[in-house]
């Protein structure tokens, strides 16, 4: 996958081939990019626990995805090839990954497998 803050920084700007450019611009949810955002937000949530520095370009970041993407892909007209569930199953996971981002913890019993959308 990368290093994840570069991962991050990359997708949170919106660079060519990010996840968030091809959602705006090409109207097209891509999978892979959607893992590899998804993977490097998961690890960043890691890394960052016990920690209260945030930085601000990540907390917006995280923000921004947990609304925007739901906002935008909630319009009638946006394509999805895919199953319902799976969309419904990555905009929660974007909404618990912005509430651990935050909180510092995330709200599920431990153990808990993070499993791969």
């Amino acid at each position: 996958m990368g290093d994840a803050l570069t991962v991050l920084r990359r997708e949170f700007e919106s660079v060519e081939g990010s996840f968030l450019l091809r959602l705006r611009g090409e109207l097209v949810w891509d999978r892979a990019a959607f893992s590899r955002l998804e993977q490097a937000m998961r690890v960043e949530c890691e890394q960052r626990e016990g920690h209260d520095d945030l930085p601000r370009w990540m907390a917006e970041g995280f923000y921004e995805f947990s609304h925007f993407v739901a906002e935008w892909t909630g319009h009638p007209s946006f394509p999805r090839p895919e199953p319902a569930q799976y969309y419904q199953d990555c905009l929660e996971r974007l909404r618990d990954l912005a509430d651990w981002f935050f909180r510092g913890w995330h709200a599920y019993q431990e153990p808990h497998l993070w499993r791969d959308l």
